[in-house]
């Protein structure tokens, strides 16, 4: 059986955000295909959405990469509101925290806008799909609202040992197989439970010197109320 390739995701560590990095998996396999496909999307915008520590802002940056496209946020939004013209390729990671500015959302206006004219596009990142989010521009929202929306899904257990077992890479920590396969048969199968126990193992493990052990990883457990 071959090795599955280690997955980085955007937990606050050192990562790669190449698309040849990506592990490909049921949880992410249309967003990816979405990813491949482009320039040949039929929209001029999509969005992509799902759980914090999901890989969606690891897939957006490969996106943004491979489109040379200019990149939207919370803290770089005031010059760019002044920008004329919006670029052709824009990624708006985070895109809800966006919403609901009326400067911000009107920059993406005239961006979706100029990709529609001129054949570019925009890549919106968010936890939630667009019909969640408290729009302040119509025009806008009709826009989004009819533009193709993907969700990563919940991991498989061979994701999850994947995206683990890279979770203590990024804070280089050895952990054995047999660890990784107990904590991921007793925690919650989601991107953020995996990496609050990551966390917790971490700080636990440097605090008190130990190794990561399952009886280690067992005490942590028990203190959460996840082991009896």
């Amino acid at each position: 059986m071959t090795r599955p390739r280690q997955l980085p995701f955007d937990l606050g560590h050192s990562a790669a955000y190449a698309r040849e990095d990506l592990w490909i998996s049921p949880a992410n396999a249309e967003v990816v295909a979405w990813l491949d496909k482009w320039p040949e999307w039929q929209a001029p915008a999509l969005v992509l959405y799902g759980p914090p520590a999901s890989g969606r802002t690891h897939i957006a940056r490969a996106w943004a990469k491979k489109a040379a496209a200019a990149a939207l946020t919370v803290e770089n939004l005031e010059p760019l509101c002044g920008m004329a013209p919006a670029p052709k390729h824009l990624l708006a990671d985070d895109a809800e925290t966006l919403i609901g500015d009326r400067c911000a959302e009107t920059f993406l206006f005239h961006a979706y806008n100029r990709a529609q004219a001129e054949g570019g596009h925009l890549l919106l990142v968010a936890e939630r799909p667009p019909k969640a989010w408290d729009f302040s521009l119509p025009d806008l929202k009709s826009r989004l609202l009819a533009s193709p929306a993907v969700a990563i899904g919940s991991p498989d257990e061979q994701t999850m040992a994947v995206v683990l077992a890279k979770l203590f890479s990024d804070r280089q920590i050895f952990v054995s197989q047999d660890v990784v396969e107990f904590v991921i048969t007793r925690i919650e199968r989601s991107f953020s439970a995996m990496r609050d126990i990551a966390e917790e193992i971490d700080r636990k493990a440097l605090a008190e010197k130990r190794p990561v052990t399952i009886p280690l990883v067992r005490e942590i457990l028990q203190a959460q109320g996840i082991l009896l």
